[in-house]
This record gives structure tokens, C-alpha cells and sequence, in this order.
């Protein structure tokens, strides 16, 4: 189909043209490059942080941690994966609000509440969101209660997390927030410093307590003397214990960690068992230069 000629546009008489920049006088034209820069400053900040009331305002990049950090979503892809989890205030994390000694912050974990609802408890995995190391230990429980004391070197400020999967693959998380002055896992401990490490290393004492309360547990308090470095030291390399168990004289398995560089030195754990034990225990375990950790534990 044939288009027909149209007639060029005509130009606007000289009274009625706008106004051009090069025919505005100096005044007007500051005036008119100022509101125009403002104009384009406050559309960019409009598309970049979004009105006021929508879900584009408000982007959330700590992946809904109520802690607000920033560490969490790669820390969830590390440790959980795709796997169902939740923030859950059944799961107890307890610390001190702020750490007295950075190299030594106590930490009780606790997740009776949700083995009372019935979910049987996989592991416990513990993390500082900003320490250099962040993994601290992994508890697994087997015939003990779901709860762990322990001490471990915090770095600065962070938010502390347990992450509790059932044995479904449901992950279940607790966390606290601790401040510290800071530098718990760049100083090297005492038995490092003053070299008496090398007499003590992987001496293990230990002690049962009944349990008064409910009558038919115990408590297990341990402590293994081990320097625990995290190879954040010039010079020093990491030295530190992999892993302890407890069984039985019938080889069954009571519990289970996996001890990481932000533990204490000289590390001291707490486990709430389920029954006493008919009779002894042992404590197997080795540290990251293969020593060996062997001890009697006797009720």
C-alpha cells in the first residue's frame, strides 16, 4: 500500500518556540541545569531504594536472619544447603553478652525443647558468623541429652548459631548475639607461649556427676590440655584436636565431636547423658598431627 505524501512539519513561530539552553540568559540557565540534575538525582535514588511501602524498598540481603547479618546466606549454603530449615526459639544458645575474655567465651547450647516435641536430634553443628574460622564444633548426640557447654575464641563482635538437623533432614536454628573487644583467635594461648604444651598435651581429666534432678543421668565434665591453634599466628601452624567419642565396653557409641580451630585451649566440654553408665567409659580421640587421646572415664 502506497503511503501518501505528508507535508513537513513547520516550524513554530518565534513567540511561541521554547526556549533553548544556549538562548536562556545566564541566570535562568543555572537555574535550569540545577533542577534538572536535582530532577535526575532524585529519579536515580527513586529507582535505586524504590517507594515507600513496597516490597523493593525493603530488600532483605541477610536472607531473614533476625540477627541481621550479612555472613548468614553464605553460611546457610555451606553448612545446610538446600535442605528445609527454620529459625526456631526452641533451640537455646546462650553466651555471655559481651566476652571478658575473647579467648575463652563460654557457650551452652540446648535443644531438649525440641526433642520434647518429638524430633530426633542428627547433629549439632556451632558457628561464629565473623570469626576467620567460623565452623566451632559439630556435637552428635546418641545416648546423650541434645546439649553442650563448651569455650571458644571469638574474633570481634558476632552473632553465635546452632544448627540443629533432626534426623528427617529438618534444620532447626538458635542464635545469640556476644560482643568482644576482639583478636580471640589471632593470639596465641598460654601453654603456646610459655611452651608447657609439650608436657601436658592431650592429658585428659575427667568427671561423672549424678544427676540430682531427674535421678537416673549424669553429667560428664572433661577437659583435654591441647594448645588448640587456630594458624592465625605468624609462625604458629594450626594445631588443634579433630575429634573425641565416648563408648562403651560394649564399643556403642554415647556422643560424638568434631572440635574446629575457634575452640579454647586446653578445651572444657559439658554433656548431659541420658542414663548412667553401667560401668566405664572411654574417650577416644585424635587432634589435626594424629596424636592420639585415650582416657578411662569412670562413674
Amino acid at each position: 500500500m502506497i503511503q501518501p505524501d505528508l507535508p513537513a512539519p513547520r516550524a513554530l513561530p518565534a513567540q511561541l518556540a521554547l526556549p533553548t539552553l544556549a538562548t536562556l540568559p545566564g541566570r535562568s540557565r543555572r537555574r535550569w541545569l540545577r533542577q534538572g540534575v536535582e530532577g535526575l538525582l532524585g529519579g536515580l535514588a527513586l529507582t535505586l531504594v524504590g517507594r515507600p511501602g513496597t516490597a523493593f524498598a525493603q530488600v532483605d540481603h541477610s536472607g531473614g536472619d533476625p540477627l541481621a547479618s550479612m555472613q548468614w546466606p553464605r553460611l546457610r549454603h555451606q553448612f545446610i544447603g538446600d535442605e528445609p530449615m527454620q529459625f526456631n526459639p526452641a533451640i537455646e544458645v546462650k553466651g555471655p553478652p559481651m566476652a571478658d575474655d575473647a579467648m575463652s567465651v563460654p557457650l551452652i547450647v540446648d535443644a531438649r525443647r525440641l526433642r520434647g516435641l518429638g524430633q530426633e536430634i542428627d547433629r549439632i553443628v556451632i558457628v561464629a558468623d565473623r570469626n576467620p574460622v567460623q565452623h566451632i564444633a559439630t556435637f552428635m548426640p546418641r545416648k546423650a541429652h541434645p546439649v553442650l557447654a563448651l569455650r571458644f575464641r571469638l574474633e570481634q563482635a558476632s552473632p553465635v548459631r546452632a544448627l540443629v538437623r533432626t534426623v528427617s533432614g529438618q534444620w532447626h536454628v538458635g542464635q545469640t548475639w556476644i560482643d568482644a573487644a576482639g583478636g580471640g583467635c589471632t593470639v596465641p594461648g598460654t601453654s603456646r607461649s610459655d611452651g608447657s604444651w609439650a608436657r601436658t598435651l592431650n592429658q585428659v581429666q575427667a568427671r561423672l556427676f549424678p544427676d540430682i534432678l531427674q535421678g537416673r543421668g549424669a553429667r560428664l565434665r572433661l577437659r583435654v590440655m591441647h594448645p588448640m591453634d587456630t594458624g592465625l599466628v605468624a609462625g604458629i601452624p594450626a594445631f588443634h584436636i579433630e575429634e573425641l567419642e565416648l563408648r562403651d565396653s560394649a564399643r556403642q557409641l554415647w556422643w560424638r565431636i568434631e572440635l574446629h580451630e575457634p575452640m579454647s585451649e586446653n578445651p572444657l566440654l559439658t554433656f548431659e547423658l541420658e542414663q548412667r553408665p553401667p560401668g566405664p567409659l572411654t574417650l577416644r580421640g585424635r587432634d589435626n598431627n594424629g596424636n592420639r587421646i585415650e582416657q578411662e572415664v569412670k562413674g
